[in-house]
């Protein structure tokens, strides 16, 4: 177990802040958690309207998301911060039938067997990575955050696109950056009911930045339409996708708002997740020596593949405690349809929640719960050992989400992290940079403010 000040980024403040905090809800919203969503499980926030439900109560977060989940949709402030980008009816946003068809179509792409096969992209773009940072004269910061972004972003363009699509990665990069970067403005104008025409600044930046997004996928999708890559990449099996109960296929606008989504989440929060691994990796030598000692063990000096990547289980764990410390998707929020009650089996008096009622689940706090997590602010990659891990609750630790719309690509996510994770843990021993502490800010996901500085040298 692994304790240090920088693991606790900052303070909660010690009750809803109401009003008061909507400039640290624009900047940076998971510091406006209360510090009793870290203490406690369920949190009501009383508003004229309808209560908003902070919960952090596995069983709860259960019924929200399974049991109940009918009666529950999308939140407005999600909506209105992605349609914009991947579209109101994409698999990430949509609800009911139109949701259902869709997760049944694609299903069948993201299968394990399928997965495994893309391992040689995992593990030549880490090595391609490790080589650049071997080249570094010694003693020179590099940015871990942009690295692992290039890394999955070009991941990402092989795998689903077959690296044909002449993507410019930089330009693309940039284009999803500034078409996200208003996302604290929908959240203020959702949270108030403001209308979507409202001005704000640099909505047009973000316009221009979606129409490049959209314009240079669909350019892609229509060229691809009637061809096969060689070998089939992603892009190849959603064209083909079929809900096997319909019959129904996607159309050309499906599949770009579907392929900017798993392009979007396919490469940032895979990225997000091992810039954080590897600072903690940094500032924990003793856990990066053992992950090292896995690594050369089991795999050698080999490239990872498929009869390695199920033995390296403590470089999986290692990398499950740093999505639990900065998990790269920070909350999950739902509206209730109509009222009802929750945790009649397992609350003493059962909760009483109102239609149009906002149940938000913190995932930061989640995660980071003295009642879940003995030393919660620690690393101790050994929480999620076998025999520890059974014993939390499936809705205690939630990177990918739970329930029927936990991450569909949540097992790539898992294969190429612990490829990459393998593949620069062998080749490098990083270092923090003295006096730097990182700040995580919740944009899209959980990044370092300003990139992560680490010190490279090689083994």
């Amino acid at each position: 177990m692994f304790a240090d000040p920088d693991l606790i980024p900052f303070e909660p403040p010690p009750k809803p802040l109401g009003l008061r905090g909507l400039p640290l809800i624009w900047r940076n919203y998971i510091e406006s958690i209360p510090r009793a969503a870290y203490e406690e499980g369920i949190v009501r926030i009383p508003h004229r309207g309808a209560d908003t439900l902070i919960v952090c109560e596995p069983d709860i977060i259960g019924e929200v998301l399974v049991e109940k989940a009918d009666n529950f949709q999308r939140d407005e402030v999600t909506i209105r911060a992605f349609a914009p980008t991947i579209g109101r009816n994409s698999l990430f946003l949509a609800e009911g039938a139109e949701w259902r068809w869709q997760r049944r179509a694609v299903a069948p792409i993201f299968r394990p067997e399928a997965l495994i096969s893309f391992l040689p992209v995992f593990t030549a773009m880490a090595e391609r990575q490790a080589e650049l940072w071997r080249a570094v004269p010694q003693g020179t910061t590099v940015d871990a955050a942009a690295a692992m972004t290039r890394t999955t972003f070009d991941i990402i363009v092989e795998t689903m696109l077959g690296g044909s699509a002449n993507l410019d990665a930089d330009r693309y990069s940039e284009a999803l950056t500034r078409s996200f970067a208003t996302i604290p403005w929908h959240i203020v104008y959702a949270q108030f009911g403001l209308p979507e025409w409202m001005p704000y600044p640099h909505r047009r930046s973000a316009k221009r930045a979606r129409d490049f997004l959209h314009r240079e996928i669909r350019r892609t999708v229509e060229a691809r339409r009637g061809t096969n890559a060689a070998p089939p990449d992603l892009l190849d099996l959603l064209l083909k996708a079929r809900d096997p109960e319909s019959g129904r296929s996607m159309t050309d606008e499906e599949v770009t708002k579907n392929l900017i989504t798993f392009i979007t989440a396919g490469h940032e929060t895979t990225s997000v997740a091992l810039t954080w691994t590897l600072w903690l990796l940094a500032k924990d030598q003793t856990t990066q020596q053992r992950l090292f000692d896995e690594v050369s063990s089991v795999v050698g000096n080999r490239a990872v593949g498929p009869e390695e990547i199920d033995k390296l289980d403590f470089c999986r764990q290692v990398l499950q405690e740093a999505m639990r410390l900065f998990p790269p998707a920070p909350a999950i929020s739902r509206y209730a349809k109509t009222a009802m009650t929750l945790g009649g089996k397992t609350l003493p008096e059962a909760l009483p929640v109102g239609a149009g009622a906002r149940v938000h689940i913190p995932i930061y706090a989640l995660h980071r719960n003295a009642r879940l997590w003995p030393n919660p602010n620690a690393f101790d990659p050994d929480r999620f050992a076998p025999e520890f891990a059974k014993t939390y609750s499936r809705y205690a630790f939630m990177p990918f989400g739970g329930g029927g719309r936990i991450c569909i690509g949540a097992g790539f996510a898992m294969i190429e992290a612990v490829a990459i994770l393998a593949t620069l843990v062998r080749a490098l021993r990083f270092h923090p940079v003295p006096g730097h502490r990182p700040k995580p800010v919740a944009r899209v996901t959980l990044r370092p403010k300003g990139g992560m500085p680490l010190r490279v040298e090689p083994r």
